[in-house]
């Protein structure tokens, strides 16, 4: 009997009653509460929200041009970056944890620095301590980047907080997915204003809303063990047939970043969702504290949050394998079967050439350790789908790649 399929990353499955077409509440008013701030701006996408972020520092700061962000994040960010007419810097990361490396910051910041994006990758919270005080040393600003940590916490607050503008992202499999959406924050009210008036030019798109609520239609009936299969597993498994681990990986982004309000419909789903996110946040924590002990007391080393009294979020039990030929082994074995692997990202951004055209000075940026770091991560899908027993099959089959059996 074939398995089902596992999704690549925990994230939280609609129910019928969330589609329904009235009622529910302010999305915008629900996430604040939830996340315990005065008030958020919703965007129709993580990426997009970078950019009214981005573009509103520049108004700011008009004499300023470079962002620095971590080697190995999404391309997006690249993307995001040079559509806004700013040049992207890259920053290579620490050898001991998955943040970007202070030292090297330090030397990248300067009077042209805009803003510094500490990530918070897949759900691991990242030092932005040590960001703030590169950026403000300069007198830049810090955004931070939590696309993958909505719920993720540092100390008693939100991820996305300390810095002067955070955004989150409720793109598909995410914690919570209108199929796309993106949410900004900000401390202070001054800068609220500011990213107020730089996306109050975004406009409604009839075109880009029918298409987005259809494919979060398509998204509530097919994101569940019986319908992965046609929507991500035969689709990965066409990619990896073709060998391209870009496309596998959903890291194969065109140029144009679209810009439109997310529609109200789609806004009721996420707030009716919304309630029960704490619910299985909790339950995928626990999970992972008990997988995670697994895996460690068996030799792996398992990715954990840069810094002290952080409360990540884990929609994936990221891994740093010994080497890069154990990673390509078990991606090669198991990618495509349906277990739940799959990798943050392929590269660090150099390393794709489909986006040399718009890293400019970035290419040639050192990002030896980012690398490193790209050629020896593995996620292991954090679904409640995965069970304990295919769990432990996977994690034997990873074990013995890295030379632990």
């Amino acid at each position: 009997m074939r398995q089902p399929t596992v999704p690549p990353t925990a994230g939280l499955p609609l129910q019928l009653g969330d589609l329904w077409p009235s009622g529910a509440g302010s999305l915008a008013g629900r996430l604040a509460e939830w996340l315990g701030v005065d008030a958020v701006q919703l965007e129709c996408s993580g990426t997009s929200a970078l950019m009214v972020a981005l573009r509103s520092l520049q108004a700011l700061r008009p004499g300023r041009s470079e962002v620095i962000a971590p080697a190995y994040t999404c391309p997006l960010v690249a993307l995001a970056i040079s559509q806004c007419g700013l040049q992207l810097r890259l920053c290579d990361l620490r050898a001991d944890v998955l943040d970007m490396d202070p030292v090297c910051l330090q030397h990248l910041c300067s009077e042209r620095t805009l803003a510094v994006l500490p990530t918070h990758l897949c759900g691991r919270v990242a030092d932005v301590d040590a960001a703030l005080s590169c950026a403000r040393a300069v007198g830049a600003y810090v955004i931070e980047d939590a696309a993958q940590a909505l719920g993720a916490r540092s100390g008693a607050a939100s991820v996305g907080l300390k810095g002067d503008i955070g955004f989150f992202s409720l793109a598909v499999g995410k914690g919570l997915s209108t199929f796309e959406g993106g949410v900004l924050v900000a401390r202070e009210p001054s800068m609220r204003a500011a990213l107020a008036a730089a996306g109050a030019s975004t406009r409604f798109s009839p075109w880009w809303e029918l298409r987005r609520s259809i494919e979060l239609l398509g998204y509530a009936l097919l994101y569940r063990p019986s319908g992965l299969r046609m929507a991500y597993g035969r689709p990965l498994q066409d990619s990896l047939a073709r060998g391209d681990w870009v496309e596998a990986a959903g890291d194969d982004f065109g140029d144009l970043i679209p810009q439109h309000r997310l529609g109200r419909w789609r806004q009721r789903v996420g707030a009716r969702a919304l309630r029960r996110l704490a619910a299985f946040q909790r339950q995928t924590s626990v999970q992972a504290a008990l997988r995670i002990a697994q895996l460690q007391a068996s030799g792996l080393e398992v990715v954990q949050d840069a810094v002290p009294q952080a409360q990540g979020v884990w929609p994936v039990i990221l891994l740093r394998m010994p080497n890069p030929q154990a990673r390509d082994a078990v991606l090669r074995a198991h990618w495509g079967d349906g277990c739940g692997l799959s990798l943050p990202f392929v590269h660090v951004l150099p390393d794709y050439g489909r986006y040399d055209h718009v890293l400019g000075a970035a290419r040639d940026d050192a990002v030896g350790q980012a690398r490193n770091w790209a050629q020896r991560l593995l996620a292991i899908s954090n679904s409640p789908w995965l069970d304990e027993a295919r769990f432990a099959q996977l994690s034997a089959q990873i074990r013995a790649a890295a030379g632990l059996e």
